[in-house]
């Protein structure tokens, strides 16, 4: 049965049908083998705590990588996305900002991170010019 698959196909892990059991009760574990198959898994909120910054990423980068696996995690809050991503950062001018004045809201976070990425483009710019 299995031979005539493309190498990318696997079968499924239920046993063949073998004529003795009911009919309906197979097709039953086929559809939800099936069904189970086909889902993506969806990642946790705990997974965004996963997201670091790395040495000499910029926040710009950062946050791109962040956008990236919150747009797999449906179910993180405001909060968490917040938090994650404070917890992810390096100890450098931004973590320092977060750290004297927190703010719990994700939205809230996009903003100043877009000033501390204003500031990033600015002394890239400078270095550039000199």
């Amino acid at each position: 049965m299995a031979d005539g698959l493309p190498a990318n196909c696997r079968t499924l892990a239920i046993a063949e049908y073998d004529g003795m059991t009911d009919t309906q009760e197979h097709l039953s574990r086929f559809e939800n083998a099936a069904l189970l198959r086909s889902q993506k898994l969806q990642k946790m909120e705990l997974s965004l705590f996963a997201v670091q910054q790395k040495e000499n990423e910029l926040v710009k980068e950062y946050l791109q990588r962040f956008d990236a696996a919150g747009l797999e995690v449906s179910s993180a809050t405001q909060e968490v996305e917040a938090s994650a991503f404070s917890q992810g950062l390096l100890d450098g001018d931004f973590f320092k900002s977060l750290a004297k004045k927190p703010i719990s809201k994700f939205n809230s976070l996009l903003a100043r991170a877009a000033k501390y990425i204003n500031m990033e483009n600015a002394q890239a710019a400078k270095k550039e010019s000199l």
